[in-house]
């Protein structure tokens, strides 16, 4: 299995992947210095036997016939190319989410995630909900998206009703 990225999602995953996959081979585009995830998370990465870090890394082609069958690396420093047999390819390298067309209007944090009042999907502005990975900075996955937008849908019913909006 492959994974490309040097953040807390990227150790993350590679930790999680390295339960299941006999070897986890985690492309790093800059050296040791550049990596962005959390020290503790670096070390849990560096300190697991069955993830191999490559450093000035980075994939230059995904290759097989219908499936994922290896990838070609390339060494940035030193022009070095070969190929790893892999099943596997994520890519791992950070999370921007739409919120964009929101700003000034509803309450994120630093990383333009909306906030919510905890335990609901209600945001600052009434009769506004949020939902899914625009408000979710820590799982991320179709199952809690779906989770939240089901809470919504309901915080959003409970809401019409209190109008007289059914």
């Amino acid at each position: 299995m492959a994974i490309v990225g040097a953040g807390d999602t990227a150790c993350e995953e590679a930790l999680y992947l390295s339960k299941l996959c006999t070897t986890v081979h985690m492309l790093v585009r800059k050296g040791e210095d550049g990596m962005k995830a959390s020290k503790v998370m670096q070390e849990r990465v560096k300190n697991t036997s069955n993830i191999k870090i490559y450093w000035h890394t980075e994939a230059e082609e995904v290759v097989g016939a219908n499936k994922v069958e290896s990838m070609r690396i390339v060494n940035l420093q030193t022009g070095e190319k070969k190929n790893v047999a892999i099943s596997g390819f994520f890519v791992a390298i950070g999370h921007q989410p739409n919120s964009e067309i929101f700003k000034g209007w509803l309450d994120m944090d630093e990383a333009g995630y909306l906030k919510t009042i905890p335990g609901t999907s209600k945001t600052n502005v009434e009769g506004v909900f949020a939902s899914g990975d625009v408000q979710d900075k820590v799982y991320r996955q179709a199952v809690t998206a779906a989770g939240t937008g089901c809470m919504a849908a309901l915080d959003a019913e409970r809401y019409l009703g209190e109008k007289g909006l059914h």
